[in-house]
This record gives C-alpha cells, sequence and structure tokens, in this order.
C-alpha cells in the first residue's frame, strides 16, 4: 500500500506510461481518491482491452496520480483520473490530463469526452481550464455519497481535431 503522496520535487510531475505490470500501484491509488476503488484485477482487465492506456505521474519517491483512458474509433474517453490525496493542488491532474489529450490525438481521436460529478467544483474547472465544454448530463449517476444524497454526470466533450501532437 501507498503511503499518503505529497508534491516530492519541484517542477511538474515525469508523466510515465503504465500497463499492467502497473495495476497494483494504479489500484492502490485510486483506494486513496474515491470510496468505492477499483481493485488492481479489474484495472489490468481494463488495461488490457484494446485502446486502453494508463498514465501515471510519478514523484522522485512514489506515484502522485493516474490517468486510464481508451481510444476507440477516432473518439477517446478519460474513464477515471486520480490524484493522491496530499499531492492535491499542485498541478499534478493538470500534466497528466495534457498528457493524455496528447497522447489521444497522437492515436487518431478527434474528440475527447469525460464524467464529472456536477458537484465537484475542483475537477470541473481543471477540465474547463483544458477546453472541455458541457455536452449532457446524467442525473443521479452517482449513487449515495455518504449521507444518502446522490449528484449527476456532467458529460463534457473537447474537440480534438486541431490538436498537434506533440514530436
Amino acid at each position: 500500500m501507498l503511503s499518503p503522496a505529497s508534491p516530492d520535487k519541484q517542477g511538474p510531475p515525469d508523466v510515465v506510461r503504465g500497463g499492467s505490470a502497473h495495476s497494483a500501484v494504479i489500484a492502490a491509488l485510486h483506494a486513496q481518491c474515491f470510496d468505492e476503488a477499483w481493485d488492481a484485477a479489474s484495472i489490468a482487465h481494463m488495461l488490457s482491452t484494446p485502446g486502453t492506456f494508463a498514465l501515471i505521474a510519478q514523484g522522485e519517491k512514489q506515484p502522485l496520480g493516474f490517468i486510464l483512458f481508451r481510444v476507440v474509433g477516432g473518439e477517446g474517453e478519460i474513464l477515471t483520473l486520480g490524484v493522491a490525496p496530499l499531492a492535491r493542488g499542485h498541478g499534478v491532474a493538470g500534466c497528466m490530463l495534457d498528457a493524455a489529450i496528447q497522447e489521444a490525438a497522437s492515436r487518431g481521436a478527434k474528440a475527447l469526452f469525460l464524467e464529472v460529478a456536477a458537484d465537484n467544483a475542483a475537477a470541473r474547472g481543471l477540465y474547463c481550464s483544458r477546453g472541455f465544454c458541457r455536452f449532457g448530463q446524467r442525473p443521479h449517476y452517482y449513487g449515495s455519497r455518504g449521507d444518502g444524497a446522490t449528484a449527476d454526470a456532467l458529460i463534457l466533450r473537447r474537440d480534438l481535431s486541431d490538436e498537434r501532437p506533440e514530436s
């Protein structure tokens, strides 16, 4: 199990590709970030499906965050993104999202989609800052939040047709 992470170096973290060999690390981070954590077997299975990728933000001493996404049929979808609680607010999510946008574009995605809880203002702000716009909504998509409340999922989209992959 990972210890609570914090940014442990100056500047942005290194963002590296992950694969099924990193499933346990991603699962440990996922458990730090979400009440309903995905286990390593589920993550490994997901990463074994065609077009599915992982990126991991790596600090000097330990991983700080992850993003899982897929590109199929000219569209990309961010499946999940998480940053260890003590590493939040230091640009980790933005670095991973920027890398995922570039990777999706390089793999032929013309648009990138994601879902975010309507009550997650920090995540909505991040996605808006990267050009994502509201595309739809799923009422009561996110189940009980501990107090019995639910949250709508906002479906966000970013056009990638003009995105130029970094060389």
